[in-house]
């Protein structure tokens, strides 16, 4: 064999073993002693989600939670009411919807084995009126629209209460009201219960009604309308649900981590303004 053919030889090796080298270092990285190590394994996190302002909340962290190793789906529903049964039946891992006081009346009528794991924001209820100029313009015998779910009705009426249009009845430390509990009600005022998703449809023909922040969002009304609304330490912060024992999962701490960052709170109170606050 010629020198020149073994040059050729040796050549052709050389580019051989370089190609395997390179396939090599695309499936292993390389630790600080140039040893081989596996790669890391990405984790897939289904979380189900309302919309607004949580399903928007949820894409805005999802390249921080990338970078950590973790893969957020968001899952939106047509129906907020099929997020705890996803939940309990294992399609998604965790939700992002509801307060503790809905999360708590749900959990005693359904039986759901479900645990909180952190506090993100709050929806302060509001008062929102196409009628009305100010709250002092309420006029006897008026009809006013009120979530028709046990904790949001409560939360309608204690809302209302803080007005001194209506006084309830000592002892509801349940987060449960109806119109039956109100003890005085000076402007005999007329309460109409309804499916909370339908009451900015509804309000043309009310004097004014309550409504829940994300769904105001979701009609396209504008949140600074509302004639009066609750604070910032409400107890009605909107939370994460996961199954009980899956709160200790990494990826669902990561994921608390990023809801709480100031990152977060910078976005909401940016993107959102009134509508929607941090928790405390």
């Amino acid at each position: 064999m010629g020198k020149k053919s073994l040059g050729m030889i040796v050549g052709l090796f050389t580019v051989v073993s370089m190609a395997v080298a390179g396939c090599s270092t695309s499936a292993f990285s390389s630790n600080s002693t140039g040893q081989a190590t596996e790669p890391k394994t990405e984790v897939t996190l289904r979380v189900g989600a309302a919309p607004v302002p949580h399903a928007e909340i949820l894409e805005f962290i999802k390249p921080k939670l990338k970078e950590q190793g973790v893969n957020l789906e968001v899952v939106v529903l047509d129906d907020e009411g099929q997020l705890n049964p996803a939940l309990k039946e294992k399609q998604i891992d965790a939700n992002f919807f509801q307060h503790v006081p809905y999360l708590d009346s749900v959990k005693n009528e359904q039986g759901y084995d479900f645990v909180a794991t952190t506090k993100v924001h709050v929806e302060p209820i509001g008062f929102y009126s196409d009628k009305l100029g100010s709250k002092d313009e309420i006029k006897e015998g008026a009809k006013i629209g009120i979530p028709n779910n046990p904790s949001n009705e409560y939360r309608a009426l204690i809302l209302l209460q803080e007005q001194g249009w209506i006084k309830l009845k000592d002892g509801l430390t349940n987060y449960a009201a109806t119109p039956k509990d109100i003890t005085d009600n000076p402007k005999k005022l007329e309460f109409v219960e309804v499916e909370a998703a339908t009451l900015p449809r509804v309000l043309p023909d009310l004097a004014g009604a309550v409504i829940n922040t994300n769904i105001v969002l979701e009609a396209n009304l504008d949140p600074k309308s509302a004639l009066f609304r609750e604070g910032a330490n409400s107890p009605y912060a909107n939370v994460i649900a996961v199954r009980k024992g899956d709160e200790n999962r990494e990826e669902i701490k990561k994921l608390d981590a990023a809801l709480t960052s100031s990152e977060v709170k910078k976005f909401i109170e940016d993107k959102y303004g009134v509508a929607v606050v941090p928790a405390l």
